[in-house]
C-alpha cells in the first residue's frame, strides 16, 4: 500500500525541519545528547486508541504496538506487535501554546519475556488521514522515519491539524504536542509514530531474543 501524496508532502517538510541542537559538551565537543543519540535506531509504533489531552493526566499510562521488528543498539530483537509502553508526563519544554500533551516511552512489552526498559524520542506523526487508503493504515516499511543520530532535536509544525511537534533527545518526555489554536490534543486512534529508540539500563542481550 503506498503513501498518499499528502503524507509525503508532509515528511518532506519534517525532514527539513530536523535539525541538531548544537550545544557543545564540555568533556568531548560532543553535541549535547550526541551520546545518547548515538545508541538509537530508528521504530515505529501505532495508537490502537486515541491519546486525548482532556480525558488523561499526568501519570496515566497508554500502549502502542510495535509496526514492525526493530534490534536495538545492544543487540536485544524486538518484534512487530510488541506494545510500547508510554507515560503521560509534566511539560519540560515551556513552549508557549493553548494547549499541551507531553508523553514519554518508557518499556516495550514483549509478547514473551520480561519488559525493555528504553529511551524514546518521537521523530513525526502521520494521522490516519495522512496514510493511503480509507479503511486500513500503509505498511510498515512504507511509513516515513527519516531519523539519523544526527539529529538532535526535533521541530515539527502542523503534525496535527493545528498542532505542533517538539522533541529533543535530551529531554525527559519523549516528545510535547502544543496547540495554539484550541484547548485539546487528540492523537486519532490508528496514527503511526515514528521513534528513535534506545535501550535504558543494562539490559541483556538475551532477555528478547525468544
Amino acid at each position: 500500500m503506498k503513501i498518499s501524496k499528502a503524507a509525503l508532502s508532509i515528511a518532506s517538510l519534517s525532514l527539513a525541519m530536523l535539525t541538531p541542537a548544537f550545544g557543545q559538551s564540555s568533556q568531548d565537543n560532543q553535541p549535547t545528547g550526541g551520546h545518547e543519540a548515538q545508541r538509537m535506531v530508528r521504530a515505529l509504533a501505532s495508537f490502537p486508541h486515541a491519546l486525548d489531552s482532556s480525558s488523561v493526566h499526568t501519570g496515566d499510562k497508554f500502549r502502542t504496538t510495535l509496526s514492525q521488528n526493530v534490534r536495538l543498539g545492544n543487540g536485544v530483537q524486538l518484534h512487530k506487535g510488541d506494545a510500547l509502553v508510554g507515560e503521560v508526563v509534566a511539560d519540560d519544554t515551556n513552549t508557549p501554546g493553548n494547549a499541551h500533551l507531553a508523553i514519554r516511552f518508557t518499556e516495550v512489552d514483549p509478547k514473551k519475556g520480561q519488559a525493555i526498559p528504553i529511551k524514546a524520542t518521537i521523530v513525526a506523526l502521520y494521522a490516519p488521514d495522512q496514510l493511503a487508503g480509507a479503511d486500513s493504515s500503509a505498511e510498515p516499511d512504507q511509513v516515513p522515519n527519516s531519523w539519523n543520530n544526527g539529529m538532535l532535536q526535533i521541530d515539527q509544525p502542523g503534525v496535527l491539524k493545528g498542532i505542533d511537534l517538539h522533541s529533543r533527545v535530551t529531554s525527559q518526555s519523549s516528545g510535547v504536542f502544543v496547540s495554539t489554536e484550541k484547548n485539546g490534543i487528540k492523537i486519532p486512534g490508528g496514527s503511526e509514530v515514528a521513534l528513535a529508540i534506545a535501550p535504558q539500563g543494562n539490559v541483556e542481550s538475551a532477555s528478547s531474543t525468544k
